[in-house]
């Protein structure tokens, strides 16, 4: 009989990092048998209140063969956890501390300065998702996501809408949005565009996007969401960037972009107003499920 492998998720209250812990345990438990169980230390604010935190957490729970975390708030309290349950530990993204201190790190391949040599480290391109594996037949959805304002990047609504009505003329669409979009956008979109089908993020259950890429032909993503881009790729879906204005023109985030839109998975709005065609990507950005597949082989798990 296979082990049932106990996996516990730290999270540290963002959505953006704790999809991507779930996204690699949803791709582990297609593999092999998992029980997963989150730890949460949202709110804490000192690297010893986390940890008093996750071990609050975590007590009572079957001992884990495996334990992973995303963002910097996790990094002290997944390495204690580990180590106290002789676990092993995979963190997401370039951590703050030395990375051979963790069993095995998945980072953007955008946050080494030159391809990383560590035997413990898996460069991927973008981020972990939960983004399932697309169907071979029968994808026919259309979808806009919407993100908003960051570091890199602005805001301009009244662009925005003109390019969502060129681009939603043909066929049927769909719409969401997410917490950075301003209040009031989506009101606009149904004023001008009532054609488009929305569904505001706060209405949406965690699994409604992963499920709606895909099934989809196509997505049009705002460049502002790097996070969404990489769903969207994932999905096998043909994908268009619409512009965004940018506050760091050399952003790691769109120096990532610029590679996939170099290297044909992506399709610029420009592009696509001279053209009216959008790119077939030359494969898939299945990322979290490679991911799953070195995690098992590396860790034995």
């Amino acid at each position: 009989m296979t082990k049932l492998l106990t996996i516990w998720l730290l999270g540290d209250g963002k959505p953006g990092h704790e999809n991507q812990s779930l996204g690699l345990a949803d791709a582990l438990a297609r593999r092999v048998p998992c029980e997963v169980h989150r730890i949460s230390i949202a709110g804490k604010k000192s690297p010893l209140a986390r940890i008093k935190a996750a071990l609050s957490a975590s007590e009572g729970l079957p001992k884990p063969d495996l334990v992973i975390g995303a963002g910097h708030a996790t990094h002290c309290s997944l390495l204690w956890l580990a180590r106290k349950h002789h676990a092993r530990s995979i963190v997401l993204m370039r951590p703050s501390l030395p990375m051979a201190w963790f069993d095995l790190c998945i980072a953007p391949s955008h946050d080494f300065p030159k391809p990383p040599k560590r035997a413990n480290v898996i460069a991927i391109q973008g981020a972990l998702n939960r983004v399932l594996p697309p169907l071979v037949s029968g994808r026919s959805g259309k979808i806009i996501l919407i993100g908003g304002p960051s570091s890199s990047h602005g805001w301009n609504g009244e662009n925005l809408l003109t390019a969502l009505t060129e681009i939603s003329t043909n066929g049927s669409w769909q719409l969401t949005d997410s917490r950075r979009t301003p209040a009031g956008f989506i009101g606009e979109i149904a004023t001008h565009l009532p054609e488009i089908e929305i569904f505001p993020h706060q209405q949406t259950p965690p699994k409604w996007l992963p499920g709606k890429l895909a099934m989809a032909a196509e997505v049009w993503v705002t460049e502002d969401s790097v996070s969404m881009v990489y769903e969207a790729l994932s999905s096998g879906a043909n994908v268009g960037l619409l512009p965004m204005p940018q506050n760091r023109k050399n952003s790691r985030g769109l120096r990532g972009l610029k590679q996939l839109t170099d290297e044909g998975f992506l399709t610029p709005f420009k592009e696509w107003q001279t053209t009216h065609q959008i790119r077939k990507p030359p494969s898939i950005l299945r990322e979290t499920d490679r991911c799953a597949e070195v995690s098992i082989q590396k860790l034995s798990l």
